[in-house]
């Protein structure tokens, strides 16, 4: 459940180059907390955010824990965020305008601070005007576009009160001519462990390119990660790609040593919280597409299981697929 007890908007416009910060949090009326609401719910399911520990000298982490102790009030507190992120953002080739919404909040009653990023998208309104011949209803081009609630925010970050860990989202920008992740390296001065959907599209990827550089087959060798997953997910919420890649090339050293070798480069020393009931829809099935255009979705459990499903290489180089023991099918088009 969650409970929104401050929220602030700041305005950083910078197609007309005024900036606008909020003296007062909002008024949470029924409209208010539905477009919240609807963007938080949504936020807190994303796999794709990463967990980020504050370095030790972070300014941010300091700020925060002051405001946390009361030394300095939610509005000043969110002024001086949205003061850097503008600073940041005029540094970048083109500054897109961006309302900053910061919240202070309880989600399953733990206290969080979220900092939302709503980048301003162009769309039409109508207008109406009033003439000396009567009304007339016009549509203009509006700069300043909300995301809707069936939207996602691009960028967003999640402080846990308690333990200070961070989740969030970043995107990547051209800060005087260098490639940066403003939220994570201006903003909260902090280290980012990969997420969930990074880790699973590595142990997919590395798992097949592995394979394949020693003759196997890349597809089967995805599936077999797949099913790695769906089986350990029932037991526990942790993936660790180490021991999926001991599994996975069991009785093969020399795979192991180089899946091991790329999994490190890629910065999955340590295992990664997963979301058990997502990743488990998320591996449920495997989709393949041939090259003729065919496309099939097949349940995972099934892949590796001849009884239904039967890979063969032919002898002119390519492969044929057998589907066994079907009952009934149902046209889908």
């Amino acid at each position: 459940m969650i409970v929104i007890e401050k929220a602030i908007l700041h305005i950083l416009d910078f197609t007309s180059g005024v900036t606008v910060y909020s003296d007062q949090p909002m008024e949470l009326e029924d409209s208010v907390q539905t477009f919240l609401q609807k963007h938080l719910e949504k936020m807190l399911a994303r796999t794709d955010a990463k967990t980020g520990k504050f370095y030790d000298d972070s300014a941010f982490q300091k700020a925060y824990q002051g405001y946390l102790a009361g030394a300095t009030d939610f509005v000043s507190f969110t002024k001086d965020i949205a003061k850097k992120l503008e600073n940041a953002y005029l540094h970048t080739d083109e500054p897109v305008s961006t309302d900053i919404i910061c919240l202070d909040l309880r989600v399953d009653d733990r206290r969080q601070f979220v900092l939302l990023k709503c980048t301003n998208h162009t769309g039409y309104v109508h207008q109406v005007n009033q003439t000396e011949q009567g009304v007339e209803n016009d549509i203009i081009h509006h700069y300043a576009i909300l995301p809707g609630p069936g939207q996602r925010i691009d960028e967003f970050v999640v402080i846990d009160a308690e333990t200070l860990e961070l989740h969030l989202v970043a995107k990547k920008y051209s800060v005087d001519g260098d490639s940066c992740l403003v939220l994570p390296e201006l903003l909260l001065e902090c280290s980012l462990a990969p997420s969930q959907k990074d880790a699973l599209k590595s142990l997919q990827d590395t798992t097949a390119k592995v394979a394949e550089s020693y003759g196997q087959d890349g597809v089967t060798a995805a599936a077999a990660a797949k099913n790695y997953v769906a089986e350990h997910m029932e037991i526990s919420d942790e993936l660790d790609l180490k021991k999926a890649g001991e599994e996975i090339f069991a009785g093969q050293p020399a795979m192991q040593a180089d899946y091991n070798r790329q999994i490190e480069e890629q910065g999955f020393e340590a295992p990664v919280q997963m979301d058990q009931e997502q990743t488990l829809k998320k591996v449920a099935k495997h989709k393949l597409k041939t090259d003729t255009g065919i496309e099939l979705t097949i349940p995972t459990d099934y892949f590796d299981n001849t009884q239904y499903l039967e890979f063969n290489n032919c002898e002119d180089g390519t492969i044929s697929i057998t589907i066994k023991h079907v009952a009934s099918i149902v046209n889908r088009g």
